[in-house]
């Protein structure tokens, strides 16, 4: 199952998310033990330091980097507001400021034409913001934005924050285990094995008694997805939908192969179109499936959102 790129990657935001939860969570309950001084939440990064306090950190957190400089006008009145906000924003996001006179390089690979100019690193991937001193109003929604993309995406929930920062040696606590860890673990073991039947179980064992933890419902429905299309034919699967366009059965084998593939709007909008054309048991069947496979990306994904939205139309 090398192909399934895109499910590795949900997997791997759900389990990062769930882990910076658990943190900021103990965090939280120890009194900021381990959390940094909210004025860590704003660093100065020059040429040497950028791998080190943008690109590694942006694994953690989302890290907002003002390009600015001393002469430039704008940049002092930008500059003091991400400040603030990275203060009031307390740990969602990492503000990095770079003087670009002494790091004419960094500005290079960004490609700056003017300052200030604002980027984000998350998950090591770079992203434009804006440019120019910009309405307090549209930051604010900016940076909104960029946390949820961190959120969902890369399962990024930011860095806990505390009144003091802990001591360079300090050794953070371990969180303490949860009652499924060992269940969840070894589900994912079995999954990361290829033994869908045992990952599907483990699974479902947690879900018995826990009906609602989201990485049991994750997992479990990837564990199903690939477990069904482990031994499938994919050109034949994908000749059987082309040639019968009202066969549910056909167009659910269809679409659990455009996802596993990283198709997901295509396997999407193939279960919306099957949910329109059929009635009854065939259109409940095309109906659950969608819901299953929505559960494999993510309720918050916004693919998942306009997937909702059709579904009503073609149901109402």
């Amino acid at each position: 199952m090398s192909g399934v790129v895109d499910l590795a990657a949900v997997k791997a935001a759900g389990e990062a998310k769930a882990r910076a939860e658990q943190a900021r969570a103990e965090a939280s309950r120890t009194g900021g033990a381990g959390a940094v001084a909210p004025a860590a939440l704003v660093i100065d990064v020059d040429e040497a330091g950028f791998e080190r306090d943008v690109l590694q950190r942006s694994a953690e957190v989302p890290v907002v980097i003002d390009f600015w400089a001393e002469w430039c006008e704008p940049c002092k009145q930008l500059g003091p507001l991400l400040e603030r906000l990275a203060v009031e924003y307390n740990g969602r996001f990492l503000l990095a400021k770079v003087d670009v006179d002494a790091n004419q390089m960094l500005m290079q690979q960004f490609g700056i034409q003017g300052i200030p100019a604002v980027f984000a690193v998350v998950a090591g991937q770079a992203l434009p913001l804006f440019q120019g001193a910009a309405p307090e109003a549209q930051i604010r929604e900016t940076l909104d934005q960029l946390i949820q993309v961190g959120e969902e995406r890369f399962g990024l929930t930011g860095i806990a924050v505390g009144p003091d920062a802990a001591p360079a040696d300090a050794v953070p606590a371990e969180a303490p285990a949860g009652p499924y860890d060992a269940v969840l673990e070894a589900a994912a073991s079995a999954l990361d094995a290829n033994d869908f039947g045992g990952a599907v179980q483990a699974y479902k064992n947690v879900l018995a008694d826990d009906p609602g933890n989201p990485e049991a419902k994750l997992g479990l429905a990837q564990a199903e997805l690939l477990g069904r299309v482990q031994s499938m034919d994919p050109q034949a699967v994908r000749k059987e939908a082309a040639d019968n366009p009202g066969d549910v059965n056909a167009q659910l084998a269809a679409a659990d192969l455009d996802l596993v593939g990283g198709h997901v709007e295509d396997a999407f909008g193939r279960l919306v179109e099957a949910v329109r054309r059929t009635a009854g048991d065939d259109r409940d069947a095309a109906r659950l499936r969608l819901l299953e496979l929505f559960e494999v990306i993510g309720p918050e994904d916004p693919r998942v959102t306009a997937a909702r939205t059709s579904l009503a139309r073609v149901l109402f």
